[in-house]
C-alpha cells in the first residue's frame, strides 16, 4: 500500500491557556485560567512573509493552511518541510522550487476584518469566478441541527479561558473531524485548511462552522476550500453575503440550539426535522 506524502513537520505544540489572579467588583481574589497568545513569524525559503498572532495550537497545520489559502503553493506535495521553534517564534517552510513572484504576491495585499489582522492577498478577490462547488450536495435540517447539538457539548478552550474563535470541519452526518481554536478565527480556517491537505480529507461533503462573524474571508476561505456548507453562532457583513452569492455557497447564521438562518443557498438545503 502507497503511503500518503505529508512534508516533514514539527509537533510544537504551546501551552493553551495560562493561569493568573484577578479580583473581582468586591476586591476578591480568585485564580482564572486565559489563552495564550504567541507570535509566529513565517519563513519561506528563508524570506520573510508575515507574522502571525496564534493561540499555538497546531502551528504546522496553520502555516500550511495560510499558504493554501493564500494561493500560495498549489499541492501539499509543494512542501518539503514545515519546521516550528518556539524559542524564536518562528516557521521555517522550505519548499521544493521555490514561489515564482512571491515578492510582488506579497505586495499585493488587503487587510481584513479578521481578529488579528488578516489578511487575503489581492488576487484571491480575482480568482473568485474560477471556484466551483459541487451543485449535488446536499443538507439537512436534522444533520444540521445534530451539528449545533455536537457543538455545544465539546469541549472547548473557551469554556475554561474565553478570548478565542472555535472552527470545526465535519463530515455530512455533522460529526467533528477536526476542532481548531485560535485568537483570530481566520487562523483556525488556515489550521482546518492545513490539516485537510495534509490528512487528504475530501471537501465536497462537509460542513464548516465557525463561532467567528461570516465576512468576506471566512466566506472566500470556505470556497476555497471547496466546502458547500458554513455555518457560523454569528452574524455576517455585507461582503460575506455578496460573496457567498457569487460563488453559491449555503450559508447559515445566528445558529445556535435548534435556532438558525438560512441567508443563502436554499437549494441544497433540505427541511426534514420535527418541529421542537
Amino acid at each position: 500500500m502507497t503511503s500518503i506524502y505529508r512534508p516533514e513537520c514539527s509537533n510544537a505544540k504551546r501551552p493553551l491557556t495560562f493561569e493568573i489572579m484577578a479580583q473581582d467588583e468586591k476586591g476578591e481574589a480568585s485564580r482564572l485560567f486565559i489563552a495564550g497568545e504567541n507570535p509566529l513569524t513565517l519563513y519561506i525559503d528563508k524570506q520573510e512573509i508575515v507574522t502571525l498572532m496564534t493561540l499555538g495550537q497546531c502551528p504546522e497545520a496553520l502555516a500550511i493552511g495560510y499558504l493554501r489559502n493564500q494561493r500560495l503553493i498549489e499541492h501539499v506535495e509543494d512542501l518539503v518541510s514545515v519546521q516550528v521553534d518556539w524559542e524564536v517564534n518562528a516557521c521555517a517552510i522550505t519548499t521544493r522550487k521555490g514561489i515564482r513572484n512571491l515578492s510582488a504576491r506579497l505586495a499585493k495585499r488587503t487587510v481584513t476584518t479578521g481578529c488579528g489582522q488578516g489578511t487575503v492577498f489581492g488576487n484571491l478577490m480575482e480568482e473568485i469566478d474560477s471556484i466551483h462547488l459541487p451543485p449535488e450536495a446536499r443538507l439537512t435540517e436534522s444533520v444540521l441541527l445534530s451539528l449545533l447539538d455536537n457543538m455545544r457539548t465539546h469541549e472547548t478552550i473557551y469554556k475554561q479561558a474565553g478570548a478565542v474563535h472555535g472552527c470545526a470541519l465535519t463530515d455530512n452526518l455533522g460529526q467533528i473531524l477536526i476542532y481548531v481554536e485560535d485568537v483570530g478565527r481566520h487562523n483556525a480556517v488556515d489550521a482546518i485548511a492545513g490539516q485537510m491537505w495534509l490528512d487528504r480529507l475530501q471537501p465536497e461533503d462537509k460542513i464548516f462552522y465557525t463561532t467567528g462573524r461570516l465576512t468576506s474571508e471566512m466566506v472566500i476561505k470556505c470556497a476555497q476550500m471547496g466546502i458547500p456548507f458554513l455555518v457560523s453562532r454569528s452574524g455576517l457583513t455585507q461582503m460575506g453575503y455578496e460573496i457567498a452569492c457569487q460563488v453559491g455557497i449555503t450559508l447559515f447564521g445566528r445558529a445556535h440550539g435548534r435556532h438558525y438562518l438560512l441567508f443563502h443557498g436554499e437549494d441544497r438545503f433540505i427541511r426534514d426535522a420535527l418541529p421542537s
